[in-house]
């Protein structure tokens, strides 16, 4: 059993602990990105970030295995997670682009610069790509799963799909009584099926905030906000040419083969300038299903790279 981890009648509650520090960047005039750091302050630094419509502090079962060694600095997306939610009309990728970019730099001056990589995943992979600096901070990066494409008959798919899962999200139920009311029906829903124990129960704790009337609990990132991102997912998707990125780059996607039910997994095999894995039987929450295969593999990458 995990240290952070408790049992308690056959369910598995993930006990995310309260950071060694904090720290909140202005990004604009309205956004404020909430920083925690975690682990080992001695330790190789790694950048945490996150899924559309998810927040950092639910892939913990993953990120938790690395506590002892590296010192974390995770991160919500903005309108995300432990965030305060702003203009919908600012929630766009180049606007997670550019937090991102602010938040490294304030990472940097307030704990002081060291070697560091950055671990994101699906949305936060994507806007990280599409930084204008192109990684030169950063000693490599690892990408979980980002949402890419090629232009031609994918492109064509991706879209298709984009704008389905789009309406699907718009879709979703908003507001809810109990957080029961919500991880009583996952573990039905094709995303859960492969999750490790009390994913669930972290989900609705990490997206769901107690609404403001004090009635029940709402979406953290509230369901137009993801389904927005999830529209424009296509126009940025096409845009990665990963030979003009300043540091090494390691992405591990979801089992191609796999039925999709995100967008689909572009299998990159055959990219230049990219070290590519897929896990086997791992879909696009590979995090949350195989957290200690994702860290072997991260590791087999970050480890030369930090030993330099």
């Amino acid at each position: 059993m995990h240290e952070n981890e408790m049992i308690t009648d056959d369910n598995t509650i993930w006990q995310v602990p309260q950071p060694r520090e904090t720290l909140d960047v202005n990004v604009d005039s309205e956004t404020v990105i909430h920083v925690r750091r975690h682990g080992n302050p001695d330790g190789p630094r790694l950048l945490f970030s996150h899924g559309n419509g998810l927040a950092i502090d639910l892939y913990f079962p993953f990120w938790s295995l690395l506590l002892d060694d590296f010192d974390l600095m995770v991160y919500d997306l903005r309108n995300h997670g432990s965030n305060r939610v702003s203009s919908l009309l600012n929630h766009t990728m180049p606007n997670f682009a550019s937090d991102h970019e602010v938040v490294v730099e304030e990472i940097d001056r307030w704990f002081g610069a060291k070697p560091k990589i950055g671990v994101y995943h699906s949305v936060s992979a994507l806007s990280m790509l599409l930084t204008p600096t192109k990684g030169e901070s950063f000693d490599g990066w690892v990408l979980f799963d980002p949402p890419l494409c090629k232009p031609g008959q994918s492109y064509l798919e991706f879209d298709e799909v984009a704008e389905r899962v789009a309406a699907l999200a718009r879709q979703r139920a908003a507001r809810f009584k109990t957080l029961d009311e919500l991880s009583s029906i996952l573990p039905y829903l094709p995303n859960f099926q492969k999750v490790v124990d009390g994913v669930p129960d972290l989900f609705v704790r990490s997206t769901l905030r107690p609404a403001d009337d004090g009635s029940g609990f709402e979406l953290r990132c509230p369901r137009d906000y993801e389904a927005q991102i999830i529209e424009y997912a296509s126009v940025y998707a096409v845009l990665i040419n990963f030979p003009s990125y300043q540091c090494p780059i390691k992405v591990i996607g979801a089992d191609p083969t796999l039925p999709y039910s995100y967008l689909p997994t572009l299998d990159l095999s055959d990219a230049v300038g990219v070290d590519y894995d897929f896990l086997p039987e791992a879909t696009h929450f590979l995090q949350l299903e195989q957290p200690e295969e994702c860290v072997e593999t991260m590791l087999e990458f970050v480890d030369p790279l930090l030993r330099r």
